[in-house]
């Protein structure tokens, strides 16, 4: 995981000496800041988006830089990559959660108190099958075929539904003999 530490990107891009994140305006200078630092990892990276040191996080701020980070994440603009929110407090969620929200988006949260949680709106079916992946760190679609009671297509588009929406992550592995894709979470 490469963290990249939001209250050292705002000294070095606003040198205003605040370490609120407010303002859209604000918000588009950070994110273009991560954007242009995100293009140049490698593909499979996991990137943890640091909220420690930051105080307060305003909505248009949150939808400037986590929204726009994970609508354009979700369409392929920086390769396959993840993004993870790390050391987010109560108070920050909340104005990052609604910009997810309003969005249709999701993304995998670490928060200060050490708990992972998904934030912002996915499908029951989906959360359950996270839910899953979260308590076993990783499965493959047989795995989660036997433990969930399900068809075996149903469990594979489950598990690639959430590759798609950049909430696991997935190896090609040798198994038995054969190839298959073993899922596994980013926190």
């Amino acid at each position: 995981m490469i963290d990249y530490d939001l209250y050292n990107i705002l000294k070095e891009e606003l040198k205003n000496g605040s370490c609120d994140l407010v303002t859209r305006q604000s918000g588009q200078l950070i994110r273009e800041r991560i954007e242009k630092d995100i293009s140049m990892e490698e593909d499979h990276s996991v990137i943890a988006i640091v909220f420690s040191g930051i105080g307060i996080v305003d909505f248009s701020c949150a939808d400037e830089i986590i929204a726009k980070l994970v609508s354009r994440l979700l369409s392929n603009e920086y390769g396959e990559k993840y993004i993870v929110l790390k050391g987010l407090n109560e108070h920050q969620k909340e104005n990052v959660e609604v910009a997810l929200e309003r969005k249709d988006l999701a993304v995998m949260a670490l928060m200060d108190n050490g708990s992972e949680l998904l934030l912002g709106n996915l499908n029951n079916y989906l959360k359950e099958t996270l839910g899953v992946i979260l308590k076993e760190d990783m499965i493959t679609a047989k795995d989660l075929s036997g433990l969930m009671k399900l068809e075996a297509n149903t469990s594979g588009t489950r598990l690639l539904n959430l590759h798609k929406k950049r909430l696991v992550a997935r190896q090609d592995k040798i198994r038995d003999g054969g190839r298959v894709w073993v899922y596994h979470k980013l926190v």
